[in-house]
């Protein structure tokens, strides 16, 4: 192998074009293809910023051209030459560099390379797994390279908007104390205070909370995150938020602000001009039409409650279930009236995987006349009721449901995102957002027997629901508000209670006592009491906003090195082993072994 020898890069490989004719360049990268025709060796040159043909031509520089014999993939070079122009019947016209080529009169191997585990042409399927394990072979494919390119835009255009607002931008602590009232902690023992552990932070909640009683106003990060939770595409146990906290504001200005920072990120990074102010939709009104409170609106489908028209029918199913004070719910989809009996029965077992007991259909036929199992359990005139409540049409195919209130929501709306993309519903290069505000402050966990926040302990009610917290805590609402994207939460935060005395009354709506609320969160009560302002926040999950931004269908391809669905990381194989003096040092004695 040679060193660079003096030879300094004056372009990248997708900076050239016919005014650079005549130019002598030094370009460095990789070789991405070789070529050889009839003895003129032609190599496509690939850095971070695209691909330049080069050429060795050996009745012009015979030595170099024997030199570049031996050039493979993925092979470092340095080469120094002159610009040419490409014959017309030669240009490539899908590369910036497509009309120029370099005649090549220096050549430097940087160094070889094995054979690549797969292939870095765009177009190869390449599983998962294997791309994970070689990250960095993977991260040369323009595409992913694109995306961390797409991350580094996003987060200058952050911190530029926040900049431009007042914002200061303030590291929280890594190594913190454990909060168990959200996911579970990831714990790190300490070796300096015996038995005790550190959380890595779920959040940096509770610090920008205090950093507004320190009078710093307005605070942002573009922080790493936590949790010890199980994982699907849109989850990492480790996470990037974009995170903020605001002091004297109410949601509106939260709306205000976000609003504005999203019509940047998406000028500067996509350039794309979004329409403000965004919809807004309150909790009920989303789980009625959605079944979720991540509605994707792109597309319609929506759910119609048909509880009180099937209440008196004779389909016991229905009837069962409305009695038990359930729901029975509905979707039109509408046109599919050529669904096979297969493509009903799948979507049943759909259905199924989220709890749903069956699922029941209507085929729409000329005259609204009703093809279905069920047709026999409706008079006539409860058939003309659904059907004018659904708007049913000829050729249209009813969906049922008839379960709890939660299975029934979840059920359907995972029927209608199903049928949104069997059905090419879904306008891909559509961004319909949508905050989601009014939520319950509280739900009622059966298995802890005691009520649970539904977003954190901090979050303030409705001033008109506080009456409500000691008779009625289900029915309280919070200040608190999610934006949704495409239907996917990216973001959510909340008003936050700053007055102790409000603070304690959540906490014992929560079953804290005091004691334990003493133990955990004493440090905010006391800063509660020393001259806490009226203060609120939100923060975006950054995975998630640019895997919806790059297309992708997994936050693993928006992230330089991700773990896998079962935490792991395929690069460096951990988690692993640690020797036993490591844990001895921490006070730990294995009992897994």
């Amino acid at each position: 192998m040679e060193s660079m020898g003096g030879l300094k890069r004056s372009h990248s490989c997708n900076d050239l074009a016919v005014d650079n004719v005549g130019e002598v360049v030094t370009l460095m990268g990789w070789v991405l293809r070789r070529r050889d025709h009839g003895g003129v060796i032609f190599i496509d040159l690939r850095d971070r910023w695209g691909i330049t043909q080069v050429v060795f031509n050996p009745e012009i520089h015979a030595d170099v051209h024997t030199k570049a014999h031996q050039l493979r993939s993925e092979w470092v070079i340095a080469v120094q030459g002159r610009v040419e122009r490409r014959p017309p019947a030669m240009e490539n016209s899908n590369l910036k560099t497509g009309a120029i080529e370099v005649l090549v009169d220096t050549l430097r191997v940087l160094n070889s390379s094995l054979t690549p585990p797969f292939p870095l042409d765009e177009e190869v399927e390449v599983s998962e797994n294997l791309r994970l394990k070689y990250r960095y072979i993977d991260l040369r494919r323009p595409s992913m390279a694109a995306n961390l390119i797409m991350r580094h835009r996003a987060s200058q255009s952050v911190r530029a908007y926040l900049d431009q607002k007042n914002f200061l931008e303030i590291e929280t602590p890594v190594l913190t104390r454990s909060t168990p009232e959200g996911a579970r902690d990831y714990l790190v023992p300490s070796r300096v205070n015996p038995g005790k552990f550190y959380a890595l932070p779920q959040s940096p909640q509770l610090f920008k909370q205090l950093l507004m009683v320190s009078g710093l106003d307005r605070y942002y990060q573009i922080v790493r995150c936590f949790r010890d939770e199980d994982l699907r595409a849109d989850r990492q146990p480790e996470f990037t938020q974009i995170d903020m906290e605001l002091s004297f504001i109410e949601e509106e200005d939260i709306y205000e602000i976000i609003e504005g920072m999203m019509l940047k990120i998406f000028k500067d990074v996509l350039n794309i001009e979004l329409s403000v102010p965004f919809s807004r939709m309150n909790y009920d009104e989303a789980l009625a039409r959605f079944g979720t409170d991540r509605p994707d609106t792109r597309f319609g489908l929506e759910l119609v409650d048909l509880t009180e028209t099937v209440r008196d029918c004779s389909f016991n199913v229905f009837q069962t279930v409305v009695k038990k004070g359930g729901l029975v719910k509905s979707i039109n989809a509408r046109g599919c009236g050529d669904f096979s009996r297969k493509d009903l029965d799948d979507l049943t077992g759909y259905v199924g995987l989220f709890g749903a007991k069956g699922l029941a259909w209507v085929k729409v036929k000329s005259g609204g006349e009703w093809q279905s199992p069920i047709t026999k359990f409706f008079e006539d005139v409860e058939r003309e009721a659904i059907s004018e409540k659904l708007g049913a049409e000829e050729n249209d195919v009813l969906f049922f449901v008839a379960d709890t209130g939660a299975i029934v929501h979840q059920a359907l709306s995972e029927l209608r995102l199903e049928l949104g993309r069997r059905l090419g519903l879904i306008n891909r290069g559509s961004y319909n957002f949508v905050w989601v505000v009014d939520f319950p402050l509280l739900e009622y966990d059966h298995d802890e027997k005691r009520h649970m926040a539904v977003h954190h302990p901090f979050t303030a009610p409705k001033e008109e629901d506080i009456e409500l917290l000691e008779k009625d805590p289900g029915r309280v609402r919070s200040k608190a508000y999610d934006l949704v994207l495409n239907g996917i939460e990216i973001g959510g935060g909340s008003i936050r209670i700053h007055q102790k005395e409000q603070q304690d009354v959540i906490f014992a709506a929560l079953g804290i006592a005091r004691e334990e609320a003493e133990d955990k969160f004493g440090f905010l009560l006391q800063a509660l009491e020393l001259g806490a302002p009226p203060h609120g926040g939100i923060a975006f999950g950054l995975d998630r906003l640019l895997m919806i931004m790059a297309g992708r269908e997994t936050i693993r391809d928006v992230i330089a090195f991700p773990k896998t669905q079962k935490a792991t990381c395929l690069l460096t194989e951990a988690p692993a082993s640690v020797a036993r003096k490591q844990l001895t040092e921490l006070y730990l004695r294995p009992d897994w072994e």
